[in-house]
């Protein structure tokens, strides 16, 4: 595996976000969320493995070297993380809790529990892989974006023409290495994270609701915020989720604004 670590992107300055996106997307997808936050901070919004710019050598890498990666291509920060993005954290903040003053976790899951559960994903993942690389990418995020996930959710917000720069093996080799399924399910080291925690999740997404208050659950200093929208509520909230962010980093860790 090459030395070369996560592409990133940096916008703003003071203090420091590291963003890591999700699926299908990369460092230029955040919108309008991402430069709400850059107005007053420094946002690093990293290409995670599989996608956008970061090395083709990486991208056979599992969640725990995303995770590791992302901690070296972020250093001392703020980690929000969306979907895969978040997931990513996890693994970050687990290995690496120095680096980790706060987390926000958008739309995010610690894994599944049951191991026929994880062995379905598994196959339903590689299914959708070779999917990918068949169809085309274009064929594929028409069909990816009609998911009930992100219905309500604007073109504009959607970065089709964003989410087109991914290579499709990447894409592919992302879902076979870091999906769901090949994740070993986090829960009972969640009690480990004592950093605060903002879980967000759209109140149209009753699956990633249920995953949000167990994440609640499981960390020692979480808290919810549900806004109005599906999965992806960071793109279809933009304003709403920055201020909720903004709110979170001022009551926990006492940034003025």
């Amino acid at each position: 595996m090459s030395d070369q670590g996560l592409a990133a992107d940096v916008w703003g300055r003071g203090d420091r976000l590291v963003l890591a996106h999700g699926f299908t997307q990369n460092s230029r997808c955040w919108g309008p969320f991402g430069h709400e936050l850059a107005a007053d901070h420094e946002v690093v919004a990293v290409d995670l493995p599989g996608h956008g710019r970061t090395d083709p050598a990486h991208d056979t890498a599992d969640l725990a070297t995303a995770g590791r990666l992302l901690a070296e291509a972020g250093g001392e920060a703020v980690y929000i993380g969306y979907s895969m993005g978040g997931r990513t954290a996890l693994h970050t903040a687990l290995a690496h809790p120095e680096r980790v003053q706060a987390l926000v976790l958008i739309g995010a899951t610690a894994g599944l529990d049951d191991p026929a559960a994880r062995a379905s994903r598994r196959q339903a993942d590689d299914a959708l892989a070779t999917d990918l690389l068949a169809a085309g990418l274009p064929a594929f995020l028409e069909r990816w974006l009609a998911n009930p996930l992100f219905a309500g959710l604007p073109s504009s917000a959607a970065a089709v023409e964003r989410r087109l720069a991914n290579r499709p093996e990447g894409l592919a080799a992302s879902l076979r290495h870091t999906g769901t399924g090949t994740q070993d399910p986090l829960w009972a080291e969640l009690e480990r994270l004592t950093m605060p925690v903002l879980v967000l999740v759209g109140a149209d997404d009753p699956k990633f609701t249920a995953e949000g208050s167990r994440l609640v659950e499981h960390l020692p200093r979480a808290r919810m915020r549900t806004l109005p929208g599906t999965h992806a509520v960071h793109l279809a909230q933009p304003t709403a989720a920055a201020t909720a962010v903004r709110r979170f980093l001022a009551d926990e860790l006492g940034w003025e604004y």
